[in-house]
């Protein structure tokens, strides 16, 4: 009886011991989740692949040009080009808590600076649109002629005719302000070293990981966002003109 007594708290700690070393070894031994070799390239250089990415479509926009596609096709291969650095800028920034917008240091002199470039700007923007807006006006009238219900009806032509173009300048400050933060965030490295994504983003996946940081590259971004919002811009500026004259 003593002998069994004995054994019994040792035999116990063996068990618990041998638990604790099979959910160890089961832990380790959970599979990870890997890429296929063929995406081995794509993992080591992400950033190279979207720009490769980029210049292939950029190459078919301007082959457009010459053998004249459909119409539609100009406008998939623009969406394309920038989907897979907009994809993973997204996914970064969704990732980033709204804490890491905070500036890091600031001197009051930079403060107040930045306040009157603001103030400045808008004055800016407001004057001229008056003059636009008069210059507008001065238009419709001149076109349509003196009849309120046809001034009326082409200016909400117009109006409509202007939104895209509007939604294509917002986009574009949106893709800059973006740009600018993935700089303080990751860098301008490829993998970065010192990267402040937070650690919990993608962490059982870390190849998808440097992937998607990778993609998430400021002046990937620049390139593929800015150039898709630039020739929506000089598109609908053209339709617009075209639709006025009309």
């Amino acid at each position: 009886m003593r002998d069994n007594g004995d054994r019994s708290p040792s035999g116990e700690a063996g068990a618990s011991d041998r638990t604790g070393a099979d959910s160890v070894s089961v832990a380790a031994e959970r599979p990870v989740v890997r890429w296929r070799p063929g995406f081995g390239w794509i993992v080591r250089h992400p950033l190279q692949a979207g720009w490769v990415w980029v210049g292939f479509w950029v190459a078919l926009i301007v082959l457009d040009e010459f053998m004249d596609l459909a119409g539609w096709a100009w406008y998939v291969f623009v969406g394309l080009a920038a989907l897979p650095t907009l994809v993973a800028t997204i996914a970064v920034l969704h990732a980033t808590p709204r804490k890491y917008l905070k500036t890091v240091s600031e001197t009051v002199l930079n403060h107040f600076f930045v306040r009157f470039l603001a103030l400045v700007t808008a004055f800016v923007i407001w004057g001229v649109s008056v003059v636009m807006s008069a210059s507008i006006s001065t238009t419709i009238q001149s076109v349509v002629g003196d009849t309120e219900r046809e001034v009326t009806a082409f200016g909400f032509h117009l109006l409509l005719a202007t939104f895209p173009l509007v939604v294509s300048v917002l986009w574009l400050a949106f893709i800059i302000r973006c740009a600018w933060f993935l700089r303080r965030l990751r860098g301008w490295r490829e993998h970065p070293a010192r990267s402040k994504v937070p650690k919990k983003f993608l962490r059982s996946r870390p190849q998808l990981r440097g992937v998607v940081i990778g993609l998430a590259h400021p002046g990937l971004l620049l390139v593929a966002g800015l150039g898709t919002s630039i020739l929506a811009l000089v598109v609908n500026a053209v339709d617009l003109t075209l639709n006025v004259i009309v």
